[in-house]
């Protein structure tokens, strides 16, 4: 069955790359993720620590705001929930921002979300993919090597932050990179929300 493009999309076989700033280099030992925010206690990870994390295996649709759409794609990563379940998170807990390095400031890139949305296997910080022409690779530093997180296809691809570095819990939205730049809060490509 033919899956339905959101509108102003166009469908495209490629991943194509699109980021901001410089791409990272990725430093085992300088490297940490981090848990913080509204939780009880802050969570610091190492690289082998979050590594060790379960995984699954996800085929899930991107859809950029710069109107390409790519469907089927395969990753395989954590769950978002997992990591949840790493932390004690205060009352009325309903968003995140998840983090990552940009032009060398690790929480330099933010992007926000419900959290409501992201407690499936569609919510995932990857490390390797393939699609239906492919074999299983790891995503390259400009696709956000080590980590990156690929957001639910609910949600236009730019709250999917490359070179991910931590979670922050919130009881309140509030804007993340793009947003700030005057993008959608929410996001979603099905109705078409680009711009605030």
């Amino acid at each position: 069955m033919e899956k339905p493009l959101p509108p102003g999309q166009f469908e495209t076989k490629n991943w194509p790359i699109l980021h901001q700033g410089d791409v990272y280099r990725f430093n085992e030992n300088e490297w940490s993720f981090e848990l913080f925010g509204e939780v009880k206690e802050n969570v610091s990870l190492s690289f082998q620590e979050v590594m060790k994390l379960p995984k699954v295996t996800s085929t899930i649709d991107m859809h950029c705001v710069t109107t390409w759409s790519k469907f089927n794609t395969a990753f395989e990563g954590i769950p978002l929930r997992n990591f949840l379940e790493l932390v004690t998170p205060n009352e009325d807990v309903e968003f995140v921002k998840i983090y990552g390095y940009y032009n060398g400031d690790r929480f330099g890139y933010s992007a926000n979300l419900p959290l409501k949305d992201l407690l499936g296997d569609d919510a995932l910080f990857v490390y390797r993919w393939k699609d239906e022409g492919g074999e299983w690779q790891d995503i390259s530093p400009k696709h956000g090597y080590p980590l990156r997180f690929i957001p639910p296809e609910t949600f236009y691809l730019w709250k999917g932050s490359k070179w991910v570095s931590g979670i922050r819990f919130m009881k309140e939205d509030e804007e993340g990179f793009w947003e700030e730049l005057g993008y959608s809060m929410t996001a979603n490509p099905f109705k078409e929300e680009r711009y605030q």
